[in-house]
């Protein structure tokens, strides 16, 4: 006997369950990608890098200026006990000792902060070009599909042909040489500009 239902259709949460699984898919997979990222950024840290990030988070908590603040008020009443019991002070004011101990330490301090933001900012300037390249795919990208829209309207018997210099220009990839000459120009006439303003009446007067 013939069916004359016509062709089984799949109810929606069945019809909506590929597309949903196959965006979660992808989001795992970009996730999965960022990890890696930063997993393998990580096991490029040397021992000796490692410590002196461990060092330097500890600098950065309220509790080490809590021990530099206790470290130098033990000094300077162990050395006023000294003078009081024995007349003598192994650091007399203005305490050349102290401020010695305390430069250094800033000193040291500097250095590993400083060797962390180096790594921090390399590792900064490998997520903008990875942005970069990224922009750049997205654009070209979005010019293919500019371009397959206008060969659908082209092909298309009920939709009026017109040409549209907008849609035109937007079908051509953009160029990264171009892009990055045309800001290597642009930072090179901002700061031929900076001089000119620093020394023009106005900048004066705003100084």
């Amino acid at each position: 006997m013939k069916n004359d239902a016509g062709p089984e259709v799949a109810p929606p949460e069945v019809r909506g369950a590929a597309p949903a699984g196959f965006e979660r898919d992808q989001i795992s997979q970009n996730i999965e990608a960022v990890l890696d990222f930063y997993a393998r950024e990580e096991q490029k840290i040397s021992r000796s890098q490692r410590i002196l990030e461990r060092i330097s988070s500890f600098i950065g908590q309220p509790v080490f200026l809590g021990i530099i603040l206790l470290f130098v008020a033990l000094w300077m009443l162990a050395n006023d006990a000294l003078r009081q019991t024995t007349g003598g002070e192994f650091d007399p004011p203005p305490f050349h000792w102290l401020q010695g101990i305390i430069g250094l330490a800033a000193l040291l301090a500097t250095f590993v902060i400083l060797s962390k933001q180096n790594r921090l900012a390399k590792l900064e300037e490998q997520r903008a070009h990875l942005d970069l390249k990224v922009t750049l795919l997205t654009e070209q990208k979005a010019a293919k599909l500019i371009d397959l829209l206008e060969e659908l309207r082209r092909d298309l018997p009920n939709v009026r042909d017109r040409h549209d210099p907008e849609a035109t220009a937007l079908q051509q990839p953009m160029n990264p040489e171009l892009v990055l000459a045309a800001l290597d120009e642009r930072s090179e006439t901002e700061e031929s500009i900076k001089p000119l303003a620093v020394n023009s009446p106005g900048g004066a007067a705003a100084e």
